[in-house]
Protein backbone atom coordinates (compact mmCIF):
# COMPACT_ATOMS: atom_id res chain seq x y z
CA UNK A 1 0.00 0.00 0.00
CA UNK A 2 1.30 3.53 -1.00
CA UNK A 3 1.53 5.47 2.36
CA UNK A 4 2.25 9.50 2.69
CA UNK A 5 5.47 8.96 4.34
CA UNK A 6 8.27 6.76 4.88
CA UNK A 7 8.76 7.14 8.90
CA UNK A 8 6.69 8.58 11.37
CA UNK A 9 8.04 9.39 14.68
CA UNK A 10 6.91 9.58 17.78
CA UNK A 11 8.54 11.15 21.12
CA UNK A 12 9.73 14.36 22.83
CA UNK A 13 10.78 17.97 21.80
CA UNK A 14 13.12 20.56 23.42
CA UNK A 15 15.72 23.08 22.81
CA UNK A 16 19.20 22.50 23.44
CA UNK A 17 21.69 25.08 24.31
CA UNK A 18 24.85 24.07 24.08
CA UNK A 19 28.02 24.99 25.80
CA UNK A 20 31.13 24.23 24.58
CA UNK A 21 34.02 24.62 26.70
CA UNK A 22 36.80 22.79 28.73
CA UNK A 23 35.52 23.42 32.07
CA UNK A 24 33.90 21.93 35.22
CA UNK A 25 30.88 23.98 36.76
CA UNK A 26 31.38 25.13 40.59
CA UNK A 27 28.75 25.92 42.94
CA UNK A 28 29.94 28.84 45.64
CA UNK A 29 28.90 31.55 43.03
CA UNK A 30 32.30 30.76 40.90
CA UNK A 31 32.14 31.57 37.40
CA UNK A 32 33.72 30.35 34.58
CA UNK A 33 34.28 31.09 30.92
CA UNK A 34 33.43 28.75 28.12
CA UNK A 35 34.30 28.89 24.31
CA UNK A 36 30.76 29.00 22.80
CA UNK A 37 27.15 28.92 23.42
CA UNK A 38 24.49 27.49 20.56
CA UNK A 39 20.98 26.85 20.83
CA UNK A 40 19.90 24.48 18.79
CA UNK A 41 17.20 21.78 18.10
CA UNK A 42 17.17 19.10 20.63
CA UNK A 43 16.19 15.87 21.53
CA UNK A 44 16.34 12.21 20.49
CA UNK A 45 13.45 11.75 18.24
CA UNK A 46 13.47 15.59 16.28
CA UNK A 47 17.35 15.11 15.37
CA UNK A 48 16.30 11.93 14.29
CA UNK A 49 13.44 13.31 12.24
CA UNK A 50 16.16 15.21 10.83
CA UNK A 51 19.06 13.39 10.09
CA UNK A 52 16.21 10.99 8.16
CA UNK A 53 14.67 14.02 6.24
CA UNK A 54 18.16 14.78 5.17
CA UNK A 55 18.88 11.61 3.56
CA UNK A 56 15.71 11.89 1.48
CA UNK A 57 13.11 10.29 3.30
CA UNK A 58 9.29 11.34 3.79
CA UNK A 59 9.38 11.84 7.77
CA UNK A 60 6.32 13.29 9.48
CA UNK A 61 6.64 13.87 13.68
CA UNK A 62 4.09 13.58 16.42
CA UNK A 63 5.24 15.33 19.66
CA UNK A 64 4.22 17.84 22.30
CA UNK A 65 5.26 21.19 22.72
CA UNK A 66 4.47 24.31 25.34
CA UNK A 67 2.73 27.47 23.98
CA UNK A 68 6.00 29.34 24.22
CA UNK A 69 9.33 30.55 22.25
CA UNK A 70 11.18 27.49 22.59
CA UNK A 71 8.37 25.43 21.34
CA UNK A 72 7.89 27.95 18.43
CA UNK A 73 11.33 27.54 17.85
CA UNK A 74 11.39 23.65 17.59
CA UNK A 75 8.45 23.54 15.53
CA UNK A 76 9.93 26.00 12.58
CA UNK A 77 13.08 24.13 12.86
CA UNK A 78 11.52 20.13 12.47
CA UNK A 79 9.81 22.56 9.61
CA UNK A 80 12.44 23.94 8.13
CA UNK A 81 14.43 20.69 7.64
CA UNK A 82 11.40 19.07 5.94
CA UNK A 83 9.68 17.45 8.64
CA UNK A 84 5.76 17.60 8.60
CA UNK A 85 4.85 18.75 11.77
CA UNK A 86 1.10 18.55 11.80
CA UNK A 87 1.38 16.19 14.78
CA UNK A 88 2.97 17.84 16.96
CA UNK A 89 0.53 18.95 19.92
CA UNK A 90 0.68 22.27 21.33
CA UNK A 91 -0.51 22.54 24.47
CA UNK A 92 -0.46 26.52 26.58
CA UNK A 93 -0.43 25.12 30.02
CA UNK A 94 2.65 23.95 29.84
CA UNK A 95 6.42 24.77 29.07
CA UNK A 96 8.30 23.13 26.32
CA UNK A 97 11.30 21.00 27.66
CA UNK A 98 15.01 22.27 27.73
CA UNK A 99 18.46 20.84 27.73
CA UNK A 100 21.99 22.42 28.99
CA UNK A 101 24.44 20.69 27.42
CA UNK A 102 28.31 21.06 28.60
CA UNK A 103 30.24 19.97 25.27
CA UNK A 104 33.89 18.79 26.17
CA UNK A 105 35.04 17.35 22.38
CA UNK A 106 33.87 13.46 22.20
CA UNK A 107 31.66 13.55 26.11
CA UNK A 108 29.30 15.67 27.61
CA UNK A 109 27.04 16.42 30.52
CA UNK A 110 23.39 17.39 30.14
CA UNK A 111 20.84 18.97 32.75
CA UNK A 112 17.25 18.68 30.82
CA UNK A 113 14.04 20.51 32.53
CA UNK A 114 11.23 18.13 31.07
CA UNK A 115 8.13 19.93 30.57
CA UNK A 116 6.81 19.36 27.69
CA UNK A 117 9.02 15.96 26.97
CA UNK A 118 7.18 13.95 29.77
CA UNK A 119 3.71 15.34 28.62
CA UNK A 120 2.79 13.86 25.77
CA UNK A 121 -0.55 11.15 26.11
CA UNK A 122 -1.38 8.43 23.63
CA UNK A 123 -4.73 9.89 23.64
CA UNK A 124 -2.91 13.06 21.39
CA UNK A 125 -1.89 11.42 18.67
CA UNK A 126 -3.58 11.09 15.66
CA UNK A 127 -4.48 7.03 14.88
CA UNK A 128 -4.56 8.13 11.42
CA UNK A 129 -1.23 9.19 10.93
CA UNK A 130 0.47 6.04 12.23
CA UNK A 131 -1.96 4.86 9.28
CA UNK A 132 0.34 7.28 7.05
CA UNK A 133 4.00 5.58 7.49
CA UNK A 134 5.59 2.83 6.15
CA UNK A 135 7.81 2.76 9.52
CA UNK A 136 7.24 4.31 13.06
CA UNK A 137 10.43 5.23 15.45
CA UNK A 138 10.21 5.99 18.74
CA UNK A 139 13.02 7.80 20.76
CA UNK A 140 13.73 8.29 24.31
CA UNK A 141 11.43 5.73 25.76
CA UNK A 142 12.41 6.59 29.87
CA UNK A 143 11.50 10.37 29.00
CA UNK A 144 7.54 9.75 28.14
CA UNK A 145 6.08 9.65 30.96
CA UNK A 146 2.41 10.15 29.70
CA UNK A 147 3.26 7.70 26.97
CA UNK A 148 5.07 4.65 28.33
CA UNK A 149 2.50 2.96 29.57
CA UNK A 150 0.35 3.00 26.31
CA UNK A 151 3.66 2.25 23.80
CA UNK A 152 2.52 -1.13 22.97
CA UNK A 153 -0.69 0.21 22.19
CA UNK A 154 0.71 2.24 20.17
CA UNK A 155 3.01 0.11 18.14
CA UNK A 156 0.41 -2.86 17.96
CA UNK A 157 -1.78 0.06 15.79
CA UNK A 158 1.10 0.38 14.01
CA UNK A 159 1.95 -2.65 13.20
CA UNK A 160 -1.54 -2.97 11.96
CA UNK A 161 -1.30 -0.63 9.35
CA UNK A 162 2.11 -2.30 7.96
CA UNK A 163 4.21 -0.54 9.65
CA UNK A 164 7.50 -1.78 11.13
CA UNK A 165 9.11 0.00 14.06
CA UNK A 166 12.41 0.75 15.86
CA UNK A 167 13.08 1.88 18.85
CA UNK A 168 16.35 3.78 20.67
CA UNK A 169 15.32 3.66 24.44
CA UNK A 170 18.40 6.53 25.55
CA UNK A 171 19.12 6.34 29.19
CA UNK A 172 17.34 6.28 31.95
CA UNK A 173 17.84 9.19 34.31
CA UNK A 174 15.83 7.12 36.95
CA UNK A 175 18.41 4.39 37.26
CA UNK A 176 15.39 1.76 36.95
CA UNK A 177 15.72 0.62 33.36
CA UNK A 178 12.66 -1.37 33.03
CA UNK A 179 8.87 0.33 32.66
CA UNK A 180 7.20 -2.24 30.89
CA UNK A 181 9.88 -2.00 27.90
CA UNK A 182 10.46 -6.24 27.95
CA UNK A 183 6.72 -6.19 26.45
CA UNK A 184 7.76 -2.85 24.46
CA UNK A 185 10.63 -5.01 23.00
CA UNK A 186 8.42 -7.79 21.64
CA UNK A 187 6.67 -5.56 19.48
CA UNK A 188 10.22 -4.30 17.94
CA UNK A 189 11.89 -4.86 14.41
CA UNK A 190 15.08 -2.98 15.07
CA UNK A 191 16.96 -2.19 18.79
CA UNK A 192 19.12 0.84 18.88
CA UNK A 193 20.82 1.26 22.19
CA UNK A 194 24.50 2.27 22.96
CA UNK A 195 27.02 -0.20 24.90
CA UNK A 196 25.57 1.32 28.30
CA UNK A 197 21.98 1.02 27.63
CA UNK A 198 22.22 -2.48 26.28
CA UNK A 199 24.01 -3.75 29.56
CA UNK A 200 21.49 -1.74 31.85
CA UNK A 201 18.62 -3.05 30.03
CA UNK A 202 19.68 -7.09 29.80
CA UNK A 203 20.65 -6.58 33.40
CA UNK A 204 23.89 -8.13 33.00
CA UNK A 205 27.39 -5.78 33.27
CA UNK A 206 28.91 -8.51 30.12
CA UNK A 207 28.87 -6.56 27.11
CA UNK A 208 28.37 -9.97 24.78
CA UNK A 209 25.96 -11.48 27.53
CA UNK A 210 23.79 -8.52 26.99
CA UNK A 211 23.82 -8.70 23.60
CA UNK A 212 23.16 -12.34 23.16
CA UNK A 213 20.44 -11.36 25.76
CA UNK A 214 18.94 -9.14 23.35
CA UNK A 215 19.29 -10.17 19.86
CA UNK A 216 17.06 -13.08 21.18
CA UNK A 217 13.93 -10.54 21.36
CA UNK A 218 14.37 -8.45 18.60
CA UNK A 219 14.78 -9.04 15.20
CA UNK A 220 17.88 -6.59 14.83
CA UNK A 221 20.03 -5.16 17.02
CA UNK A 222 22.15 -2.35 16.23
CA UNK A 223 25.03 -1.64 18.82
CA UNK A 224 26.33 1.94 18.91
CA UNK A 225 30.05 1.14 20.41
CA UNK A 226 31.15 5.06 20.28
CA UNK A 227 34.75 5.97 18.74
CA UNK A 228 35.20 1.70 18.79
CA UNK A 229 32.21 1.98 15.93
CA UNK A 230 29.20 -0.22 15.71
CA UNK A 231 27.57 -3.93 15.36
CA UNK A 232 24.71 -5.46 14.00
CA UNK A 233 23.15 -8.82 14.62
CA UNK A 234 20.23 -10.19 12.44
CA UNK A 235 19.42 -13.95 13.35
CA UNK A 236 22.84 -15.68 12.97
CA UNK A 237 24.18 -12.44 11.14
CA UNK A 238 27.00 -10.42 13.01
CA UNK A 239 28.73 -7.69 11.06
CA UNK A 240 31.06 -4.80 12.33
CA UNK A 241 31.49 -1.51 11.31
CA UNK A 242 34.36 1.21 12.05
CA UNK A 243 33.83 4.79 12.85
CA UNK A 244 34.92 6.94 9.91
CA UNK A 245 37.48 9.27 10.02
CA UNK A 246 36.22 13.18 11.10
CA UNK A 247 37.40 15.50 13.12
CA UNK A 248 34.87 15.85 16.20
CA UNK A 249 33.55 19.18 17.55
CA UNK A 250 30.30 18.10 19.22
CA UNK A 251 28.84 14.39 19.67
CA UNK A 252 25.23 15.34 20.43
CA UNK A 253 23.23 13.43 18.47
CA UNK A 254 25.51 11.37 16.85
CA UNK A 255 23.76 8.16 18.21
CA UNK A 256 20.33 9.79 16.47
CA UNK A 257 21.62 10.29 13.34
CA UNK A 258 23.27 6.52 13.28
CA UNK A 259 19.61 6.14 14.07
CA UNK A 260 18.80 7.58 11.03
CA UNK A 261 21.27 5.67 8.47
CA UNK A 262 20.34 2.54 9.77
CA UNK A 263 16.42 3.16 9.29
CA UNK A 264 17.66 4.57 5.41
CA UNK A 265 19.20 1.12 4.38
CA UNK A 266 16.35 -0.88 6.37
CA UNK A 267 13.39 0.60 4.41
CA UNK A 268 15.68 0.41 1.29
CA UNK A 269 16.35 -3.39 1.73
CA UNK A 270 20.35 -3.03 1.95
CA UNK A 271 21.84 -5.68 3.17
CA UNK A 272 22.87 -4.97 7.54
CA UNK A 273 26.95 -4.44 6.66
CA UNK A 274 26.08 -1.98 4.09
CA UNK A 275 23.05 -0.48 6.31
CA UNK A 276 25.67 -0.33 9.24
CA UNK A 277 28.33 1.25 7.52
CA UNK A 278 25.69 3.81 6.27
CA UNK A 279 24.12 4.60 10.29
CA UNK A 280 28.46 4.54 11.30
CA UNK A 281 28.68 7.24 8.65
CA UNK A 282 25.90 9.40 9.09
CA UNK A 283 26.52 9.52 12.80
CA UNK A 284 30.35 10.88 12.26
CA UNK A 285 29.65 13.08 10.18
CA UNK A 286 26.88 14.81 12.32
CA UNK A 287 29.57 15.59 14.92
CA UNK A 288 31.16 17.98 12.60
CA UNK A 289 29.74 20.58 14.11
CA UNK A 290 27.67 21.75 17.29
CA UNK A 291 24.42 20.49 18.31
CA UNK A 292 22.68 17.40 16.45
CA UNK A 293 21.68 18.55 12.87
CA UNK A 294 23.51 21.41 11.76
CA UNK A 295 26.56 19.05 9.61
CA UNK A 296 23.77 16.17 9.34
CA UNK A 297 25.11 14.50 6.08
CA UNK A 298 22.97 13.96 2.75
CA UNK A 299 23.24 10.74 1.40
CA UNK A 300 25.60 11.45 -1.34
CA UNK A 301 27.58 12.72 1.59
CA UNK A 302 27.49 9.65 3.46
CA UNK A 303 28.02 7.35 0.69
CA UNK A 304 31.27 9.18 0.01
CA UNK A 305 32.64 8.63 3.49
CA UNK A 306 31.19 5.17 3.29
Amino acid sequence: MQKDFDVVVVGELNADLILRGNVTPEFGQVEKLIDDATLTLGSSAAIFACGAARLGLKVAFTGKVGNDEFGNFVVKELSKRGVDTAGVVVDAAIKTGLSVILSQGDDRGILTYPGSISALRYAEIDPALLGRGRHLHLASYFLLDGLRADIPALFKAARQNGASISLDTNYDPTGVWDGGLRETLGLVDIFLPNLTELMAIAGVSDSREAGDILAKQVPILALKLGPEGALARQGNTLVRAAVPGVKVVDTTGAGDSFDAGFIYGYLNDWNLERTLKLACACGSLSTRGPGGTATQPTLSEALALV
